[in-house]
């Protein structure tokens, strides 16, 4: 189940975010902002429905700075920040290992290490999201399910309720 929590990824449809210590991510666009579904930017947002290559294309345009060498530090490099926040999030590995395993790579280079890691942690969950979608018999049937379950709990509450109330 925990693998279809993915960040604050701007998630379609739906986003949880990760538990634990998780920072929220960044647009990656503006990294002042929250990365959210509804930015009018497509750019600035991951979605578990983009393809490998919109991803990786994502974040290679995503904003850095003019430095080359990859640090976490929010406050003065908020981009760079961010793909960190990313990659760790994403590889599921501390920011201080992420950091680590950008030694000597320029942040064009740590762009593709980061889009690797996305692509690999949402290709199964966009597989998946696009099996189900295909599926309209078993979303039937989890339809009708679910709706059959919900009258079986609400009819002893809505019983209760009628009784209290007079009604029955």
């Amino acid at each position: 189940h925990t693998h279809t929590h993915t960040l604050d990824l701007a998630l379609n449809p739906g986003s949880e975010s990760f538990a634990g210590s998780t920072r929220k991510v960044k647009s990656l666009r503006d990294p002042s902002a929250k990365m959210s579904k509804s930015d009018i930017q497509a750019m600035a947002t991951i979605s578990i429905t983009d393809s490998p290559d919109d991803i990786a294309l994502k974040i290679r345009r995503a904003v850095t700075d003019f430095t080359s060498e990859v640090t976490f530090d929010p406050e003065t490099r908020p981009g760079v920040s961010n793909l960190v926040t990313i990659h760790a999030a994403m590889a599921t590995i501390t920011v201080q290992e992420a950091v680590s395993r950008a030694k000597g790579l320029d942040t064009g280079a740590y762009k593709a290490l980061v889009s690797e890691a996305v692509i690999q942690r949402l290709t199964p969950i966009r597989e998946e999201f696009q099996r189900l979608r295909a599926d309209r018999a078993h979303l039937q049937n989890l339809l009708e399910l679910g709706n059959r379950r919900a009258r079986e709990l609400a009819a002893p509450v809505l019983a209760e309720v009628r009784h209290r109330v007079g009604f029955s």
